[in-house]
């Protein structure tokens, strides 16, 4: 049973190549051969007795898979896909994990790039002697820069907000769509349930394996948890929160729809609050309110951000109805903050710093352990949503993963009972 998701995951990741029959009686082979690469994780006494971690370590080789794939582009051989194959039953949880992130980063990069040219004002048509408005333009490639020429930091209290073009949101929206082939937009939700609401769609075409969305919001680390509105029951006026593997919270509520400019956004709102003046409360009850509210303080740093990021709705993507299979997953996306130029789009801001961590680089890679020779530096830990097959003109669909150790919403239906025992064991 515990092998059940991984055979399911090759079977999607072949289900988006388009082959012809000879090719595909040569997949299957392939696929023959990672089936017996990963009955060695059977034998994992550590995987039997840790079921969370292995349905981790299943998520990333489907991430491993999609990215790496896309990465090659359209024009990818048959060969090249059988090589990823191989590569993910033989490379290690850890390389697999710091290759997802080289792929997210290479599109993220790319992303950001095309909204540069959309929004920065055209250099060559300053007035002379005119300063620029703009950080000096990134190098060229996948590249983790560490230090650098970028210009000085603005003062703590009052960041630096660039000059930009002034467009609306819908219009950087539709441009990006001219340049990367897709964009998102918001609308009625095509479940057929009364609760299904707005929905996020793609409107273009994307492949398997591409970022379509940012979660966008306020992250918080476990250290922070009483900070976030509304703790305890965090979740009771809040459906947009949602959890990583390591603990980590992001809370959207406060992006909302994002914006129409570039700003200094610190994630600051004021959730509503539901009082029942129906209800009396005794001693006990007063004492526990005021035991379990949630701490005070700010704790959010001042970062310039673009409100205007067509892809920060990751947090508006509902979960499939019944009979109808989810079309993205989530990816765990570590943002080094030393790329200073592609910061604005990255549409994060930790409370209290609790998004970064320490990290080491050690060639093209980043990644938490390492001798004394690495690099140090911090890290935004935040969230993607990656397509699980091509996609066109559709609504994005999210496994939600809610526990099954307590009550669900009427509506929701598990996609894999099985993951989700998982995931939250």
């Amino acid at each position: 049973k515990l092998l059940q998701p991984i055979p399911y995951v090759v079977q999607l990741f072949l289900s988006i190549l388009l082959l012809t029959d000879e090719n595909q009686r040569k997949m299957a082979s392939l696929f023959n051969k990672f089936q017996k690469a990963v009955g060695v994780l059977a034998k994992s006494s550590t995987f039997a007795k840790n079921p969370r971690q292995l349905q981790f370590e299943a998520d990333i080789n489907k991430l491993f898979m999609y990215t790496s794939f896309n990465r090659l582009g359209r024009e990818a051989l048959e060969t090249d896909a059988e090589e990823i194959i191989e590569m993910a039953g033989k490379t290690s949880l850890s390389e697999q994990q710091k290759q997802v992130q080289d792929n997210i980063h290479y599109q993220v990069e790319n992303f950001c790039s095309l909204m540069d040219a959309i929004l920065c004002p055209d250099v060559s048509k300053r007035e002379p002697g005119s300063q620029p408005a703009t950080p000096p333009p990134r190098q060229s490639g996948l590249t983790f820069a560490v230090g650098g020429s970028n210009h000085a930091s603005p003062a703590a209290d009052k960041p630096f907000v660039p000059e930009t073009k002034p467009l609306k949101l819908a219009q950087v929206s539709q441009r990006l769509m001219e340049q990367l082939g897709y964009t998102l937009e918001i609308k009625p939700s095509v479940i057929p349930h009364k609760d299904a609401g707005q929905g996020c769609f793609i409107k273009g075409e994307a492949d398997a394996g591409t970022v379509l969305a940012f979660y966008p919001g306020v992250i918080y680390s476990p250290a922070f948890y009483r900070y976030i509105p509304g703790y305890p029951k965090v979740d009771s006026q809040n459906s947009y929160l949602i959890t990583r593997y390591d603990g980590t919270v992001i809370n959207a509520q406060p992006w909302g729809l994002g914006g129409d400019s570039r700003e200094v956004w610190t994630g600051s709102y004021t959730p509503a609050v539901k009082t029942d003046t129906k209800t009396s409360e005794n001693g006990s009850d007063r004492l526990w309110k005021a035991l379990s509210k949630p701490l005070q303080g700010s704790g959010k740093a001042k970062e310039v951000l673009e409100r205007r990021n067509p892809l920060a709705f990751g947090h508006l993507a509902n979960h499939p109805g019944k009979e109808t299979n989810p079309n993205v997953m989530i990816c765990p996306y570590d943002f080094p903050l030393v790329e200073k130029d592609l910061r604005p789009y990255v549409p994060n801001v930790s409370f209290g710093d609790s998004g970064e961590v320490k990290m080491k680089r050690f060639g093209s890679f980043w990644f938490k352990t390492g001798g004394s020779n690495g690099v140090e530096a911090p890290v935004l830990k935040t969230l993607v949503l990656v397509a699980t097959r091509a996609l066109r003109d559709e609504e994005l669909l999210l496994n939600y993963r809610l526990s099954n150790s307590k009550r669900r919403p009427d509506w929701y239906t598990p996609v894999n009972e099985e993951e989700d025992r998982r995931r939250w064991s």
